[in-house]
């Protein structure tokens, strides 16, 4: 005990802090820096807590689209990563696959085999929504409205269908837990589309109110930004007048080369209100997450990936409060302001490439 007590005072003489001591004082160390936050996420995730405080409630459900028709920009795995960060922070999110592969399916693990109920049934069929919703194995908050095969022919089948294009729309809905009034209500409605701009898609931006649209940060995605919006423009004239695209989220995002740089800079000039400040950054466990059956926010929740979408999910959320906050303060004083359009945005993108 005495060789303890010295070698305790020894070090304090000569400097050296021993582990107990920098244990009991590290409250008063400095943890503001980007490194130490990541580094404390980092430790928290992998010891199986969760790095801050819940996420806020909106006071109604959030119907978002995550549309880009250009393929390989990181769609389903941001409607995949973007549903677990929420549902892990307390809120209650649903997924409806509208894409024939069925990708995002595959990634939540619910079952998606031909013959299940799904989301062809839906729009087909006419079956119920709840009926088709599965929950999440392992994610108590995450529900699923799987994809399957046949949802290839539904554009076929729906041709000769009286009001095709809001068959989704009726189907959310009628939903119980779509604006409800319950703690059991759901806070968000994420619907994954295919990587085209049919049948599918439109049913999901007359269905929604808002879209999140993942863009990578390469030149040809501007256009194909440009081309969507262009889109949206004639839903919401001809359509859905509630529609807005209220977050663009840039994804598999490379620091080391000017071109990312560059064309993010260009989409956060052009769309400064709705970018996030978060950028996905290309990630091999991202990748890798959905062969196993999982989204990267459980299969390694550690990774730079998994706390990207998970502070990405954290920004998405608190923009959707502070906006409806907004929304109430207007009304209440009466005041009649004009949302931005994404038409002039579109045209001012167009002339600087």
């Amino acid at each position: 005990m005495h060789q303890v007590e010295t070698a305790a005072s020894a070090s304090r003489h000569s400097g050296v802090r021993t582990a107990a001591e920098m244990a009991r004082d590290s409250a008063r160390y400095d943890e503001s820096t980007p490194m130490a936050r990541a580094i404390e996420q980092q430790l928290l995730l992998r010891q199986g807590r969760r790095p801050g405080s819940a996420l806020p409630r909106p006071d109604h459900t959030r119907v978002m689209v995550v549309a880009n028709q250009k393929g390989g920009v990181g769609k389903t795995t941001t409607a995949v990563n973007m549903a677990a960060a929420l549902a892990q922070h307390g809120l209650r999110v649903l997924v409806i696959d509208l894409d024939p592969q069925g990708n995002a399916s595959t990634a939540l693990a619910v079952d998606h085999h031909r013959g299940t109920l799904s989301s062809y049934d839906v729009l087909v069929d006419g079956v119920p929504l709840v009926d088709v919703v599965q929950p999440h194995p392992d994610l108590p908050n995450l529900f699923v409205a799987p994809a399957t095969i046949d949802l290839a022919g539904a554009e076929i089948e729906l041709v000769s269908v009286v009001a095709r294009e809001s068959r989704l729309r009726r189907a959310i809905a009628a939903h119980p837990l779509v604006d409800g009034g319950g703690e059991d209500r759901f806070d968000y409605v994420l619907i994954d589309c295919p990587p085209s701009l049919g049948l599918l898609t439109l049913n999901a931006l007359v269905a929604g109110a808002e879209m999140l649209i993942p863009i990578q940060a390469e030149y040809y995605a501007l256009e194909g930004l440009g081309q969507l919006l262009e889109t949206v423009e004639m839903v919401r004239t001809h359509l859905n007048q509630e529609l807005t695209v209220s977050t663009i989220l840039i994804t598999m995002f490379d620091s080391r080369t000017n071109l990312a740089a560059g064309v993010a800079a260009e989409v956060r000039q052009h769309f400064a209100d709705q970018v996030l400040r978060t950028s996905i950054p290309r990630s091999v466990r991202v990748s890798e997450a959905p062969s196993y059956g999982q989204s990267v926010m459980t299969y390694d929740p550690g990774s730079p990936g998994a706390l990207s979408y998970l502070e990405a999910a954290r920004e998405m959320a608190q923009r959707g409060v502070s906006s409806q906050s907004a929304a109430q303060h207007d009304a209440h004083h009466g005041a009649q302001h004009d949302a931005p359009t994404t038409s002039a945005t579109h045209s001012d993108l167009g002339g600087s490439r």
